[in-house]
């Protein structure tokens, strides 16, 4: 299952999502998680939806790559929709002994379910449609300002690239160390939770090993090519904002205001 996960990863396309700059990408997914938590109402919270499905349409990619990437996270959805049903007050609609259940707790779960939903897919499009290095490039434009307080713009870009980049690279060790630990005749779906919790361990410890293994590695392939750091450093492609790009941040900008014009007409 784990080798199903998607999240992070970047799928090569011609779509017209693929050929838009990453800066552009990366203040339209800003917009985008503004979006959603300033929802209030069923139809502004539709707006930022239907804006959702206009872009993860544009991007030419199989629907399936959604459903495997949410599928690891649902049980953890529903378990915390669940959850925040008896903390919201309102209406009871029923009462379970001491538990109560209301219309507010209901709503309130129902729109978080959605908003998690719709963040965790919208983050996504960003991660299929952009190669790391385009990523690390727009990070690093985008939060080139912050230079003149000393800050480490070029550092921060490369960090959280590189985390990206790793996350399926570790998802697919994961699969394959429980795959070894089944064929050893290691049970991981039955048994009390503490056994669960006690298998999970051989799981964990070769794991972090080749996790700091992969990091040494990096960091010698890094001064082995005389890395250091962004100064000075140029690059074989520019980036342009062209007319595509302007395009998609004016609906991306029409859609916001939708979403804070519906909410204030209600």
């Amino acid at each position: 299952m784990l080798k199903d996960i998607t999240i992070g990863q970047y799928f090569p396309g011609e779509s017209t999502v693929h050929r838009l700059d990453a800066r552009v990408k990366l203040i339209i997914t800003m917009l985008f998680i503004v979006m959603l938590f300033s929802a209030d109402g069923v139809f502004s919270l539709s707006a930022g939806v239907i804006f959702l499905i206009m872009a993860y349409t544009l991007t030419e990619l199989s629907p399936s790559l959604i459903t495997k990437s949410l599928k690891p996270v649902v049980p953890v959805l529903l378990i915390t929709a669940l959850i925040n049903i008896f903390f919201f007050e309102g209406n009871e609609i029923f009462r379970l002994g001491f538990i109560s259940v209301t219309d507010g707790g209901l709503i309130n779960s129902a729109f978080m379910l959605v908003r998690v939903t719709a963040l965790i897919v919208g983050s996504s499009v960003l991660t299929y449609t952009t190669s790391p290095i385009e990523l690390t490039n727009a990070i690093e434009k985008l939060l080139a300002p912050l230079r003149i307080f000393k800050f480490p713009v070029h550092e921060l870009a490369m960090m959280m690239t590189i985390a990206l980049r790793f996350i399926p690279t570790f998802i697919e060790e994961t699969d394959k160390i429980i795959s070894a630990q089944k064929a050893r005749g290691a049970d991981f779906e039955t048994g009390s939770l503490k056994e669960r919790a006690g298998a999970v361990v051989p799981v964990l410890v070769p794991l972090f090993i080749s996790a700091f293994r992969r990091a040494e590695e990096l960091a010698l392939a890094m001064e082995c090519r005389c890395y250091r750091g962004g100064e000075g450093r140029t690059r074989m492609k520019q980036m342009k904002i062209r007319t595509a790009d302007t395009v998609a941040l004016v609906i991306t900008f029409v859609f916001l205001a939708c979403v804070f014009a519906i909410d204030r007409m209600n």
